[in-house]
C-alpha cells in the first residue's frame, strides 16, 4: 500500500510539472489526471480490503488452531531441560475430576522420586566424603532429594493454561568447611571395641573390608549416614566371602556374613553421641560380639542403618582392625570438641 500511495505522489508531481509548462492544455490534462487518480484509488481501495480479509482470515485460523490444539504440560530437569515426561491435564480429569488428576500426578511424583523396579528414581542418599592415604579428600555424592508435594503443586497450577514446570531438585552438600579437614582427626569423642575369631577367614575379611569402607568418613554437620550405601554391595565382585549371617532367625552361611558386626561396633560407638537415628534394626537372633538389643543389622538392598549428625560439629569416623578386634572411633577437632552436643 506503502507504493500506491508513493506512486500518486509521483504522478501528481510530473502532473503538475507538465501543466506549468502548457497552460493552454490545462483543462484536459487536470481531467486526466484526476481519472488516473480516481483509478489509482479504487485500486488502492480493492488493496486494502484484499488485505484486510486476508489478516481476518488469517486472525480466524490461528485462532481456530490454538482451540484446537490441546493444553500440554511439559516437565522438564531444572539442569539438562530435558523433558521428562508431557502431561495433558483435561485427559486426566482436570477440571471435572480434579481428585483423580492429583492422584495421578502424586503416583508419578512419588515413582520418579524413589524409583520402581525397573528405574532408579531421583532421590539419591548422601555418599559422604573421606580423607585418602594422603590426606586429601576424596568427594562422594551430595544428597538429591525430588520434592513431591511441590511438584504437584506445580503441575496442578500450570495445569490450567499449559506450560513448563521443572523437577524441584533439592542438593544438599555435606556440612563441613574444607579448612576443618587438618584438624578432624585430633580429638577422639566416642569409642567402641568388638571382637571377632581370626581363624574363620570368610567372617574375618568381610569385617575387615567393611571397616576399610567406613574408615575415615567425615560427617558434616546435618549429614545423613547411610551404612549400605557408604559400604556399597557386600558381594563376590567387592571381594566379599561366605560366613555365617542370621536370616529369619536361623544362622545361615551367605556372602559377606560378619558386615554386621562392623555396623553393630559403629552403633554402639555413635550411639555415645546426640545423634538422630534415621534407621535402626535389630537381629532376628542374639549375637554375640555386643550385649543384647545393642546391635544394628544390614543387608544392602535392604534394611539399613541410618542416622543423622545432629551434634553440631563435623565428625571424622575411625574403623581399624587388628589381631581379632574392631575398634571405631569417633573424633573431631580440639576446637569442636568443646561445641559438640550429647
Amino acid at each position: 500500500m506503502g507504493k500506491l500511495n508513493w506512486g500518486i505522489s509521483m504522478l501528481l508531481a510530473v502532473s503538475l510539472v507538465g501543466l506549468a509548462g502548457c497552460s493552454e492544455q490545462t483543462s484536459t490534462r487536470e481531467k486526466e489526471l484526476e481519472e488516473r487518480v480516481a483509478e489509482l484509488e479504487k485500486q488502492i481501495a480493492a488493496y486494502e480490503k484484499e488485505e484486510k480479509e486476508r489478516e481476518q482470515e488469517e486472525a480466524e485460523k490461528k485462532k481456530e488452531e490454538e482451540e484446537q490444539k490441546p493444553i500440554t504440560v511439559e516437565i522438564v530437569h531444572p539442569e539438562t531441560k530435558e523433558v521428562i515426561k508431557t502431561f495433558t491435564p483435561l485427559e486426566l480429569g482436570y477440571g471435572t475430576k480434579d481428585s483423580e488428576f492429583e492422584k495421578e500426578i502424586k503416583t508419578w511424583a512419588k515413582e520418579i522420586a524413589r524409583g520402581t523396579e525397573q528405574e532408579e528414581g531421583y532421590d539419591q542418599r548422601m555418599i559422604p566424603d573421606r580423607i585418602g592415604k594422603d590426606g586429601q579428600v576424596i568427594k562422594g555424592n551430595p544428597r538429591v532429594i525430588l520434592e513431591e508435594t511441590e511438584l504437584l503443586e506445580r503441575v496442578v497450577e500450570a495445569s490450567e493454561k499449559g506450560g513448563t514446570v521443572e523437577l524441584p531438585l533439592y542438593k544438599t552438600e555435606s556440612g563441613y568447611k574444607p579448612e576443618d579437614v587438618p584438624t578432624l582427626g585430633e580429638a577422639v569423642v566416642a569409642t567402641y571395641t568388638t571382637y571377632y575369631n581370626t581363624n574363620v577367614a570368610g567372617r574375618s575379611k568381610n569385617i575387615e573390608l567393611s571397616a576399610e569402607a567406613i574408615n575415615n568418613v567425615i560427617l558434616g554437620t546435618g549429614d545423613i549416614f547411610s551404612f549400605n550405601t557408604t559400604v556399597g554391595p557386600s558381594d563376590k565382585a567387592h571381594g566379599y566371602q561366605e560366613a555365617e549371617e542370621a536370616v529369619n532367625g536361623k544362622l545361615v552361611m551367605g556372602v559377606g556374613g560378619g558386615i554386621c558386626q562392623t555396623s553393630s561396633t559403629l552403633y554402639n560407638a555413635i550411639d555415645k553421641l546426640g545423634v538422630k537415628y534415621v534407621e535402626h534394626h535389630n537381629h532376628s537372633v542374639n549375637v554375640g560380639y555386643v550385649p543384647k538389643g545393642r546391635d544394628a543389622t544390614v543387608s544392602y538392598g535392604g534394611v539399613d542403618f541410618r542416622f543423622e549428625n545432629t551434634t553440631g560439629v563435623p565428625l571424622l569416623v575411625k574403623a581399624t582392625t587388628k589381631n581379632g578386634s574392631l575398634t571405631v572411633e569417633i573424633r573431631t577437632s580440639k576446637a569442636y570438641k568443646k561445641q559438640l552436643k550429647n
